[in-house]
Order: structure tokens, then C-alpha cells, then sequence
């Protein structure tokens, strides 16, 4: 008989953009210029997957990256050629998010988590807590302090949650939640971090690192 591989059933997406100046984190352009803010998100891209390479040697899950801008030959020359790739695709984030969580549920995923890569703060730790929270809950957020969140959490595609809420505002943890409560999923928080858009979240990445140097 043959031993094939088994599939992960824990799944994680990692939401990032291509660093092309002048594309990307364009909100921190007026302080960092466009070679600067494509900089930042290289590194805190970066960053992101070395927490997520941690959090391998420690649980058994699938990783991707959905990623916006590029294509995956300028992916694959980034960041190595030991991840998986894809586009995001069209439509809005919230589209986008429900897609590739479908597709991690057709895959036969049965925990899958997303996250971007703008909160410097989420960690191996932040992520295992978070798949062991799946196993009583049906949702898991991780509220970020500008009133989005910086992770999401399920067992099963729900693509309400992704629906009629105006993304990059301060109402769609709020929101999020308020429909998660319509159709009576249990849900939990962990807990609040920063994420960095704007000059003055800068210090939030220089302290990061700072630590890491």
C-alpha cells in the first residue's frame, strides 16, 4: 500500500501584497516615501513568515499565501520557493478572504485561519491560540485597536461575515460581530493589537525591530 501524505486539517492563509513602490502601504507614503512604504511591507511580510515558520516546528498545519500585486514567479524569488502561492483574485477584501477560505474548505481543511501581515504583534503563540480556540468555537477574531481585525477564524465557510461591511473602517470588528451574533455562531476574541497604516503607528514596528536586532 502506498503511505500517501496526509493532509493537514489546520490550514493558514497569510493575506500580503507585492512590494512594487508606490502600490503598497500607500497610507505611509507621505512619511516613507514609495520606496520607503514598499520597504516596510517587504519587511513586515517578512516577519510575518518567520512567526508562521515558528509556529511549524510546533504544530502540524498548511500554509499559503494569497497574495495581491506580482505575480507568483516575483513571489516565489521573495520568499522561497517552500510556500504555496496564490492570487487573491477580484473583488473586495471581504470577497477575497471568503474565497480562499472556501477554497481551504473544498481542499478538506476543517480549521483555517487568515491573517494579513500588518500587525506585527501576531506570533506563533497568538496563531496556536487561536486553532485551539476553533476546537469550541465557531469563529475566532483578533480585534486589531483601529476597529478591524487582524485575524479570522473558522470551521466552515460562512461568507455572511464577509458581506456589507465596509472594509478599512474603524466598524468592522463591530460589524463582524454583529453578524456572527444574527446567525448565532459562537465566537471569542484574543486579544487586541495594533496594526501599522499610518505614520503615526510607525513606532509600533520600530519597537519590533528593535527587539529582533
Amino acid at each position: 500500500m502506498l503511505n500517501l501524505p496526509v493532509k493537514p486539517k489546520q490550514h493558514l492563509i497569510i493575506f500580503t501584497r507585492y512590494p512594487e513602490p508606490g502600490k503598497t502601504k500607500t497610507r505611509l507614503i507621505p512619511a516613507l516615501g514609495n520606496l520607503g512604504a514598499a520597504n516596510l511591507q517587504r519587511e513586515m511580510t517578512e516577519h510575518t513568515i518567520f512567526q508562521v515558520q515558528e509556529l511549524q516546528k510546533k504544530i502540524v498545519i498548511s500554509v499559503e499565501v494569497r497574495f495581491a500585486g506580482g505575480n507568483s514567479q516575483l513571489m516565489q524569488d521573495w520568499l522561497g520557493l517552500d510556500l504555496v502561492y496564490q492570487s487573491q483574485g477580484e473583488g473586495d477584501l471581504g470577497s477575497r478572504m471568503a474565497r480562499s477560505l472556501f477554497d481551504a474548505f473544498q481542499s478538506g481543511a476543517e480549521k483555517v485561519i487568515i491573517i494579513g501581515t500588518d500587525c506585527p504583534g501576531v506570533n506563533a503563540q497568538i496563531i496556536t491560540t487561536a486553532f485551539e480556540k476553533l476546537h469550541n468555537f465557531d469563529l475566532v477574531l483578533g480585534p486589531a485597536i483601529d476597529g478591524g481585525y487582524y485575524l479570522i477564524g473558522l470551521c466552515q465557510p460562512i461568507p455572511e461575515l464577509f458581506a456589507n461591511i465596509e472594509w478599512g473602517t474603524a466598524q468592522v470588528f463591530q460589524k463582524t460581530v454583529e453578524i456572527a451574533q444574527r446567525l448565532k455562531l459562537s465566537h471569542t476574541s484574543l486579544s487586541p493589537l495594533a496594526d501599522i497604516d499610518r505614520p503615526e503607528d510607525l513606532p509600533i514596528w520600530e519597537q519590533v525591530f528593535m527587539e529582533e536586532m
